[in-house]
């Protein structure tokens, strides 16, 4: 064991304990220093030359940002209703206990000592129940036997318990409408982030990699987004401590040391990593020990009678081990330093590239014990020794960091539930050591992402393709085939899931999860809004690299799907003006080690309750406003100009027997840079189901193509009450509301944007309602502000006078208004959203209250 160090020096050497800006000189020092770095006057990201990308592991949007300023967060006024009529917020049990989001609180109760929570397939997909989104607390239930009465998937951590990722959301960008790639677990979602997709896209049929266990050295095939950079040499690396293969590790150092099984690389044969010397050395201890345990089954073996009830187990015992040994034999023959030489320069840079480890640093497989004080009782515990930035430091420091980046943390510093939450140090040193190379800093992206939800409740429920397993549940534009985006129950089976585990489902996307981008050209504490994924990432690095160096790379593992519903991020970066504003509020130092390490023998969390009848009338009454559940910071951030122009406007048949629905997401005002977007359509009320009998809170899936329009329609006879009532969700708030029946007003609706300049294609940033009469009667219209202060309305609308314009210059652009008919009490619409006008604007003043 390595010499013990003070709590004061190992603090000073590392700080791997502050996790949180303020609490250790290192972490505000390294969001400054990248803040008083600038780069020229007017450039934009496409004058960056370095891109990082860092995954995390296992935690939803809410559960770290729930609470913070500016995001679709805890105040989100625009969140879903449940079938039972409650608020999303309110999930119910088994039992029928309904309980809200709590604080777990990092410092002052053991929540970080708790263990993760079910994220396998079959939990993901049962607590989103077909968009119905009302099964968390059964599905999500902690395998902990003592916790598992906790409705711990709702736990969230705020400012107080996370400063150091508030902080970096306060310097530079955070995207809150970034989904997952799967409804899954991690691997699956890493294969998204480097690949593009989890099965061959030759074979839309062929199997998916849909669970951790289905992963297996050699049996990935397609082609991942290094190889392709290296075709086109593009310089890149990924960057971790040291690899998983070959295993060896022993007793803490696994967690401290290796890259935790996520480089997804290890898995694809064309890059060889059974060549590491982790993996060689593993070999030759396997032809060392193994011969001697096979003499010693087969010496008792002898001594047993074969109808002995343990003489099976030895016989299949003792052929595992020649197998293993026959394997171990060939691979070590195949694996040698000769076969290495003989590969290609093409060959050897791709394992090179994909597996840079920091064997050069001289204690790169040491553990240091560091000591601290509890109380009047002095304390140990082991943390490496060595440099786990040790390679990547040197090429940043030297001026050689390649144009693409991936880093891979060990399982302590992946934020990962099942270890203490030592990430936020992990991000902070990459700052760090970035922005100590101005040069670099001054030319880089810096991309903070985590790969899944773990077991943790997130309020928006994710757009996903069409259910191909049901008739009419959606559409999409022409030339999407959402099969490949489509596990059936037949290919679950056929590819080996049990039954109880096999689902048949869309693949996602997955929950939402953090996403940070820091860079000079994404600075001022701005929430991006547009939806992105796991192959986000990979579309901005096409885009990037095309512009930047006129590399074309199209990723086609990509479905078109995914690039239809998902950008490129592009969004979230605005030109260096040299006015940015900085919004840092770092905490109070604190010696976090102890902390951390205290909170593990501290209390459960309690912060939950089981809300009566009469608690939950009160919530749905004022769910914004209610002191039950939790509340947001208070106040605006900047928000990201979008390429949306969407719309959806509704009709009654010209037979009045059925409500149609037209989608659209428009190119007229961004032109070739607009987004496609997604659309979720619910119903209100019951609606009939396939069987003959009706299904509450019937969803309906859309992907709209840039420049398209999805047209759907619904019987009105089909609707419980006879009544249709359809609710219609977009990206960032965009939210519509159609009710009515047979007998609405011989009037249509059609909500517009209004254009200041039809031969620059602007937008003023004001409504226009657009009143179509299809018969001879005139109609008294009510519109009604529903969150921005704005006066009522009421006028008579003619075919003469049709058009009302609504002024939303005070909300920023924002808008949520409900319109009513004089003398047609079921008739009603309610839109809200945004109107995206290309430039830089403010986040929506209802969450900021």
């Amino acid at each position: 064991m390595e010499k013990k160090e003070t709590r004061r020096s190992f603090i000073k050497k590392s700080a791997i304990f502050t996790g949180a800006s303020g609490l250790s000189t290192l972490f505000p020092a390294s969001i400054q220093r990248a803040l008083a770095i600038n780069p020229a006057p007017g450039s934009n990201y496409l004058d960056a030359e370095h891109v990082v990308l860092l995954m995390l592991e296992n935690r939803s949007f809410d559960h770290c940002f729930g609470t913070l300023k500016g995001v679709r967060g805890f105040n989100d006024p625009r969140a879903i209703t449940l079938a039972n009529g409650n608020p999303v917020w309110l999930q119910s049990d088994a039992k029928g206990h309904t309980y809200a989001p709590f604080r777990l609180n990092i410092r002052d109760t053991k929540a970080t000592w708790m263990g993760a929570l079910p994220h396998n397939r079959g939990s993901q997909v049962d607590a989103f129940n077909r968009a119905k989104f009302d099964k968390w607390l059964e599905a999500k239930q902690s395998p902990h036997k003592k916790y598992a009465d906790m409705p711990l998937t709702l736990g969230y951590y705020n400012r107080e318990d996370l400063p150091f990722n508030y902080a970096m959301a306060d310097a530079f960008t955070i995207c809150d409408q970034n989904f997952s790639s799967g409804m899954t677990s991690t691997h699956p979602n890493r294969l998204y982030f480097w690949t593009g997709t989890i099965r061959d896209p030759r074979f839309p049929t062929s199997k998916a990699y849909i669970r951790n266990p289905d992963l297996k050295t050699g049996e990935e095939t397609w082609k991942t987004f290094p190889e392709r950079l290296e075709e086109q040499g593009v310089s890149w690396r990924i960057y971790q401590n040291d690899l998983a293969c070959g295993g060896g590790f022993e007793s803490e150092e696994r967690a401290w040391l290796s890259n935790y099984n996520c480089n997804p690389l290890e898995f694809f044969p064309r890059y060889n990593v059974k060549f590491s010397a982790r993996n060689i050395e593993s070999l030759r201890q396997q032809l060392q020990l193994l011969p001697k345990e096979i003499e010693d089954l087969k010496k008792k073996l002898s001594l047993f009678d074969p109808q002995a009830p343990n003489y099976l187990k030895i016989i299949t015992a003792l052929g595992i081990k020649k197998e293993v040994l026959a394997s171990a034999q060939a691979e070590l023959k195949q694996y040698s330093a000769a076969n290495f030489e003989k590969l290609t320069p093409y060959q050897k840079s791709l394992y090179q590239r994909a597996f840079t480890i920091n064997d050069a640093d001289p204690d790169f497989h040491q553990l240091a014990e560091v000591s601290y004080q509890d109380g009047d009782e002095e304390k140990t515990f082991q943390t490496p020794k060595g440099d786990i930035f040790y390679q990547f430091r040197q090429d940043v420091n030297a001026g050689k960091l390649p144009t693409v980046s991936w880093m891979v943390p060990p399982h302590y510093f992946s934020d990962h539930p099942s270890k203490p939450m030592y990430g936020p140090w992990y991000i902070s040193e990459i700052l760090d050591i970035l922005t100590k190379n101005e040069e670099v800093w001054k030319k880089t992206i810096f991309l903070v992402t985590y790969d899944e939800n773990d077991g943790y409740f997130d309020h928006v429920p994710p757009f996903t393709p069409p259910d191909l397993s049901r008739k009419n549940t959606g559409k999409c534009s022409a030339g999407i085939d959402p099969q490949a985006e489509y596990i059936s129950l037949e290919q679950e089976l056929k590819f080996g899931a049990p039954e109880k585990d096999a689902r048949a489902a869309p693949i996602g996307l997955g929950y939402r999860v953090p996403m940070l981008i820091a860079s000079p050209w994404s600075r001022g504490g701005k929430v991006c809004s547009q939806v992105f994924d796991h192959t986000s990432p990979i579309l901005f690095l096409e885009h990037f690299l095309e512009k930047k160096f006129g590399v074309k790379i199209k990723d086609e593992n990509i479905s078109a799907w995914r690039r239809t519903v998902s950008g490129n991020l592009v969004s979230s970066f605005s030109p260096y003006t040299g006015k940015e504003k900085d919004h840092l509020e770092f905490l109070k130092r604190d010696p976090f080690i102890e902390k951390i390490v205290q909170a593990r023998s501290k209390d459960v969390p309690k912060g939950y309750r089981n809300f009566s009848n009469d608690e939950i009338e009160k919530i749905k009454k004022a769910p914004l406003h209610s002191s039950l559940l939790p509340m947001q910071e208070r106040g605006l951030a900047l928000s990201s100009a979008l390429p949306y122009e969407l719309y959806a406007d509704g009709r009654l048949s010209k037979d009045r027997k059925h409500f149609e629905i037209n989608m659209s997401a428009a190119k007229k005002i961004f032109g070739e840079n607009a987004s496609g977007s997604p659309f979720s359509v619910y119903a209100y009320d019951d609606f009939l189901a396939e069987d003959g009998t009706y299904e509450q809170k019937r969803n309906w899936q859309y992907a709209v193509a840039a420049g398209d329009t999805l047209a759907d329609s619904w019987a009105i006879d089909a609707f419980g009450a006879k009544q249709y009532g359809l609710e219609v969700y977009g990206p960032n708030g965009f939210y519509r509301v159609f009710k009515g029946d047979k007998n609405d007003p011989d009037l249509t609706i059609n909500c517009l944007y209004e254009q200041m300049d039809t031969q620059q294609k602007k937008l003023s940033g004001d409504i226009v309602l657009e009143f179509a009469l299809t018969g001879k009667q005139d109609f008294t219209i009510e519109l009604l502000d529903l969150g921005y202060d704005t006066a009522p309305i009421k006028r008579k609308v003619t075919r003469a006078d049709n058009r009302i314009r609504v002024d939303l210059k005070k909300s920023f652009g924002w808008y949520d208004f409900k319109i009513k008919v004089v003398g047609f009490e079921t008739f009603e619409r309610r839109y809200a959203g945004r109107v995206e006008t290309g430039e830089l604007g403010h986040t929506d003043p209802q969450i900021g209250r």
